[in-house]
């Protein structure tokens, strides 16, 4: 791994587009500087990205890489066996990085199978604490199992608990296997028949007692939360997040003034997860499950707008794995989907680079083109904050400063 100097037409830096072409020194697994211009240091070698922009590799704030995709693949995790879950994570983790995405947050494995695959250097993988030298998949920052409520959503991946004092143990015990960030499913879910979107799964006082332990542990907390009631729930108990943050109600979302005033003042990360493979075919029973929840992408959409709009701090993730619709690799589509909402290119952009990297407690280190920084980059031909679609088609992927696609 030696010294590159990467001239490009556009630097996205991770929050904004630099004034005009740029250098970007590459040394090593870091970037050394970011030189305005188009002159090169003398005895630098060029990569040259003459009509293109050099961004931050992308980061997937909310993937399941155990998952493989298809037809009930979180609920045929419990019969596949260790060997066919590791295959199934590296697997998706090599195509998320042909997508650009050099860095996703697991937030929900089989029996912490996503910790121990990475305690196990799994091909070198990478850990919130980075990525291993030699490693060409993407950095892995991983929840281990959800905590659920008993028959709760996605229960069958091992996470159920009752009460304060289960769901404190169930905190500690993710700490020391090494999770990252504690992931709790607040309501019921859309594809864990019998459980309710329109509900809670725990009392407030159940979640305030995992926020309270995760924090005492120096652990982040997100919570999966479909319903309004859950998602003032984990506001009031201080979670750091909350995954999906529909606001359903039996009269549909429901996002007012306050609400929006509450998360935004928070500062609490909000993954909408949006995007989904068009090319897939809905079985009926599924499209007709979520319209019964109150969820379509119309609906979704609008909320995510209404988010935005009120200030609130909205990451990219793509929830990938879960079923054919939601593919590995999706974020790109994600993030189109997220400007077809209302974001700006810029802020869906952002979404996906600093403001990723921050919320998966990375911000010192990745999401960023600045010296210091690891030199995880992704080349795409044409401006994405003009054009978001450009980032469906990367022309390169750089690993800790190694060229690992184009």
């Amino acid at each position: 791994m030696g010294k590159m100097a990467i001239r490009a037409a556009r630097v996205f830096d991770g929050g904004r587009m630099l004034d005009g072409p740029a250098v970007v020194l590459v040394d090593g697994p870091l970037i050394l500087d970011v030189l305005p211009g188009s002159t090169v240091p003398e005895g630098w070698p060029v990569r040259e990205l003459a009509d293109g922009t050099l961004s931050p590799g992308l980061i997937d704030a909310h993937v399941h890489l155990c998952a493989d995709s298809g037809p009930g693949a979180l609920d045929r995790l419990a019969r596949q066996s260790e060997e066919q879950v590791n295959d199934a994570i590296e697997a998706a983790l090599a195509v998320h990085l042909a997508a650009g995405v050099t860095t996703v947050r697991d937030l929900g494995d089989q029996r912490d199978a996503v910790l121990a695959w990475r305690a196990g250097a799994g091909a070198g993988a990478g850990s919130g604490a980075g990525a291993e030298a030699g490693a060409d998949l993407p950095t892995v920052v991983a929840s281990g199992t959800p905590i659920t409520s008993v028959g709760g959503h996605c229960w069958s991946m091992g996470g159920e608990v009752r009460g304060e004092s289960e769901i404190r143990e169930a905190v500690r015990r993710r700490a020391e296997r090494g999770a990252d960030v504690v992931k709790i499913m607040a309501s019921g879910g859309v594809l864990t028949p019998g459980t309710d979107t329109f509900s809670p799964q725990f009392t407030a006082g159940e979640l305030k007692a995992a926020a309270e332990e995760a924090h005492a542990l120096g652990l982040p907390i997100t919570a999966h939360a479909h319903a309004l009631t859950a998602v003032r729930q984990a506001l009031q108990a201080g979670l750091d997040g909350i995954e999906h943050c529909t606001c359903l109600t039996p009269d549909g979302i429901r996002i007012d003034d306050d609400l929006l005033a509450a998360l935004a003042g928070a500062g609490t990360a909000v993954c909408a997860t949006l995007g989904s493979d068009p090319g897939v075919f809905v079985p009926p029973e599924v499209r007709a499950m979520a319209e019964r929840a109150g969820i379509t992408e119309a609906i979704l959409q609008q909320g995510v707008a209404r988010l935005h709009r009120g200030g609130v701090r909205v990451v990219a993730g793509s929830d990938g794995g879960i079923g054919p619709a939601k593919p590995h690799g999706l974020l790109p589509a994600t993030l189109a989907e997220y400007v077809t909402s209302g974001l700006s290119a810029t802020a869906a952009l952002t979404a996906a680079t600093s403001v990723a990297a921050d919320v998966c407690g990375l911000g010192e280190r990745k999401g960023r083109i600045r010296p210091g920084y690891d030199a995880d980059l992704l080349e795409v031909e044409g401006d994405p904050t003009r054009d978001i679609t450009t980032l469906a088609r990367p022309r390169a992927v750089h690993l800790a400063g190694r060229l690992v696609t184009g």
